[in-house]
């Protein structure tokens, strides 16, 4: 059985193995600090229960950048990773439902938004079909290696759909 509970500092190794051993975008380890340091309660491990291994993360935040929404707080998910043996198995829905749930209660978040390669058709299903998050645009060669990316957001409070849309 696989537990979903917020991340610590002692699990950002096996995070970013996770990580490394998953997706061609990696950080270093200050950058994972900086997020479970600045956003306590968001980052979340899937810890697989009989080895105490972490098998999947959610790396996420609150966005800074107020300027396209006024006053709107909203989350971004930085990252997630589920370790291939662990799919299939609803581990990153999970992940991505305990870190909306924190961003809503702790840091008042009305939306969360996140970039996907367009190439990565698991995913994109997840979060469109699964989690109700709504393509808003694509960023042209947003990775490193020069892939499209999908623009997405959720939106937790209905009301401010239209004016970050608008922006």
């Amino acid at each position: 059985m696989v537990c979903i509970r917020p991340a610590r500092v002692d699990d950002l190794l096996e995070m970013q193995q996770c990580n490394l051993f998953n997706l061609p975008e990696n950080y270093n380890m200050r950058y994972w600090m900086y997020h479970l340091m600045t956003w306590t309660y968001l980052p979340q491990v899937a810890v697989d229960e009989a080895t105490g291994k972490i098998v999947g993360y959610v790396l996420s935040k609150m966005e800074d950048d107020n300027d396209k929404t006024g006053e709107i707080a909203h989350g971004h998910i930085t990252s997630i990773s589920v370790l291939r043996d662990y799919r299939k198995l609803g581990v990153a829905t999970r992940l991505m439902r305990a870190t909306h749930d924190q961003m809503t209660a702790i840091y008042g978040a009305s939306y969360c938004s996140l970039h996907v390669r367009v190439s990565n058709r698991a995913a994109r299903g997840m979060y469109a079909d699964v989690l109700n998050y709504e393509i808003i645009d694509t960023e042209n060669e947003y990775y490193a290696d020069k892939e499209d990316a999908l623009d997405m957001i959720l939106f937790f409070d209905k009301s401010v759909r239209e004016k970050v849309i608008a922006e």
